[in-house]
């Protein structure tokens, strides 16, 4: 994975794919897990548009065969499910809590909200020990170029490294978004495994700037007072995207 590095010494690392059962059942019952942390699936929104089925079955098909395996096994450990605020969609008070109806507009995020969901079913139904936490967007090393602020890096160290001309191609930055450094958001997971309710629901984000949150536009001002020359910033013509949730806070 790009980011990914082999982790501290002591670390076993193993590769399986989540959406074969017997696979994922193997694994859990030779590991034995007493803590999971389920990060793995498809996370890029408009990627969920050309392949639908493809976001479902990583998403959704991968938690559960997780869950599932863990029951066969006749194991509880505690399972931190990654939704995201996405699952919220278009809404008109702000910001949002925990309390906010889930009204997700993209096949993305109504995949988020399976998994909140299932999560949730599966601590009352098994007393699988599922913490939720729904982050909102977050940012920095690893992340794939195919998102905002990594896009704006990579054509600016390739403007800098003459490998491109000087310009800088971006789409919609209407959208209002709260940015939260992943580093921050692995602290999140940590105390939220570590303290967090069994069963509950928990948002992640940057709260201080929740009732104003900047234009993805203004992700792009940090690279650009960093760029060593003049650049231009050419708009696509493309219309914000249907489906993506043009305030999430």
């Amino acid at each position: 994975m790009p980011g990914a590095g082999d982790g501290p010494d002591g670390v076993t690392c193993y590769e399986v794919d989540l959406c074969r059962p017997a696979a994922v059942v193997e694994l859990i019952a030779e590991v034995r897990p007493d803590h999971i942390y389920h990060l793995a699936g498809q996370a890029f929104v408009p990627q969920s548009f050309i392949d639908p089925w493809d976001t479902i079955e990583n998403n959704v098909r991968g938690q559960l065969n997780v869950i599932l395996a863990c029951l066969k096994a006749d194991i509880r450990p505690r399972l931190l499910i990654t939704s995201s605020a996405e699952i919220y969609g278009e809404v008109k008070t702000f910001p949002t809590d925990e309390t906010t109806p889930l009204m997700p507009t993209s096949p993305y995020s109504v995949s988020k909200a399976a998994q909140d969901q299932l999560a949730y079913q599966y601590f009352v139904s098994h007393d699988m020990p599922t913490l939720r936490i729904r982050a909102f967007n977050h940012i920095g090393p690893g992340q794939s170029d195919r998102f905002v602020a990594p896009a704006f890096a990579m054509q600016i160290a390739r403007i800098e490294a003459g490998l491109q001309e000087p310009v800088i191609n971006v789409g919609d930055l209407t959208a209002r978004r709260d940015f939260t450094d992943v580093r921050d958001v692995v602290r999140a997971y940590s105390l939220l495994m570590k303290h967090g309710v069994a069963g509950e629901s928990v948002q992640c984000s940057v709260r201080c700037r929740a009732q104003h949150p900047a234009p993805a536009r203004y992700a792009r001002e940090p690279f650009e007072v960093s760029v060593s020359r003049c650049v231009l910033i050419r708009t696509a013509c493309a219309p914000a995207r249907s489906g993506a949730a043009g305030r999430c806070v």
